[in-house]
């Protein structure tokens, strides 16, 4: 299904043009969400945990370097991890409750084989969350007049790219972590690894530029008036449903996006 309830309003947090309607609470609220929501998950074993933990540490990671002073507007880096966890964390709740359906780009995510490792998982998780989800959450925290101030777009986009700067940080954690889940690394996996985590910097540094891009076409579109926003919205959810899709085929997936790049790009206006 299109983006129509979302870029509409309804459980998320995009308003009918990109515009937010925050959700309640803070990041303390959201990962009492993520605690609640992942509790479920473990309980029935559910394969859907593997990201979602990630996604919770990732998220105690940036909450910790917004209090250090790590960003030059912590407050608007707050409303954005809150906005953009709560796309994610609305999406869940879409999958798991009857007669609901989350985004396409999920859809495919929460749909893989039971088996399916947990690095493909997360990954899976993480392509569906940074390409769908990444730029509509952006241009519902950059309103118009932020984007017509070259200094304040600048600074939104330098806070941006720390963001992916604490998300590096985490890489060879979150491998150490994966690799006890999975119970070891098989000796391919092994001799991979050092090329698995350049692969891993790589993509968020390339995800982070095609994010941004696509940011700018979604605002072009929000400028045009809704039907330009949900038509710009439904191409952005194709392409990253096919990107989805094309992760649950067999291989190295880290490898496989190393050669063939990270991030959709939606075509020109």
């Amino acid at each position: 299904m299109p983006d129509r309830a979302r870029a509409g309003g309804g459980r998320g947090s995009i308003g009918p043009v990109g515009n937010p309607t925050q959700p309640p609470g803070g990041v303390d609220d959201v990962l009492q969400r993520m605690d609640r929501e992942l509790a479920d998950l473990e309980a029935t074993g559910d394969p859907l945990r593997h990201f979602l933990a990630t996604y919770r540490r990732t998220t105690v990671a940036v909450s910790r370097a917004v209090a250090q002073g790590t960003f030059e507007d912590p407050d608007w880096v707050e409303r954005w991890d809150v906005v953009f966890a709560d796309l994610y964390l609305s999406a869940l709740a879409d999958h798991r409750a009857p007669g609901r359906a989350a985004p396409r780009p999920w859809r495919i995510a929460f749909a893989a084989p039971q088996d399916t490792p947990p690095l493909r998982q997360v990954l899976l998780g993480i392509n569906a969350h940074v390409n769908y989800d990444l730029p509509r959450a952006l241009l519902a925290l950059i309103p118009d007049e932020d984007f017509d101030s070259p200094a304040v777009l600048e600074r939104r986009r330098r806070d941006h790219e720390r963001i992916d700067g604490v998300l590096a940080a985490r890489v060879g954690a979150e491998d150490a972590s994966l690799t006890a889940t999975s119970g070891g690394k098989s000796v391919l996996d092994r001799l991979l690894q050092p090329l698995q985590r350049r692969a891993s910097r790589r993509f968020l540094r390339e995800a982070r530029e095609k994010v941004w891009h696509n940011t700018l076409a979604l605002r072009r579109a929000r400028q045009a008036g809704p039907d330009a926003y949900r038509a710009r919205c439904t191409e952005l959810e194709v392409l990253s449903a096919a990107r989805v899709h094309d992760l649950l085929a067999p291989g190295q997936v880290l490898l496989r996006l190393a050669v063939a790049g990270f991030g959709v790009v939606l075509p020109p206006d």
